[in-house]
């Protein structure tokens, strides 16, 4: 069978030193802090075993209670201070790199389609969780 996954990229720069940003994007304390992409949703919990073959599981939860979801995946490969790169439960593959920049930090990630909801949706989506990550980290540090 044929792979005709798009991939889509979203990126930020952050005003942040790279060991500080790949603190605050891998360490669940803080991953529940800025794990969604608008004020109505929220992430109450975090899972993370940050290794090749550990898992991550992200409960996405409107704040209304209407409608939720666990974000799922397994590590496939881990350079720390440099790229994250897994697979999520349904299959697609995503890849997170960091590259330091004086003392900013760019995170370019991208990630493989799903047929559901346009791409453009999509990257709206993520974009809109990294830059609240970058809000989160700014505001922060």
């Amino acid at each position: 069978m044929e792979n005709s996954a798009k991939n889509i990229t979203v990126m930020t720069m952050v005003n942040v030193p790279m060991a500080r940003t790949w603190e605050f994007f891998t360490e669940p304390a803080h991953i529940i802090k800025w794990n969604f992409a608008s004020d109505d949703w929220q992430c109450p919990s975090a899972e993370n075993n940050l290794v090749v073959g550990g898992t991550f599981n992200y409960r996405m939860e409107a704040k209304d209670g209407s409608f939720g979801f666990d974000f799922v995946g397994t590590y496939d490969e881990i350079k720390p201070n440099l790229l994250i790169a897994y697979t999520m439960g349904d299959g697609r593959k995503v890849s997170v790199t960091f590259a330091s920049a004086d003392d900013q930090t760019n995170i370019v990630e991208t990630f493989e389609a799903e047929n559901q909801n346009s791409p453009e949706m999509q990257r709206a989506g993520w974009q809109a969780i990294l830059d609240n990550f970058r809000k989160y980290v700014e505001g922060n540090e």
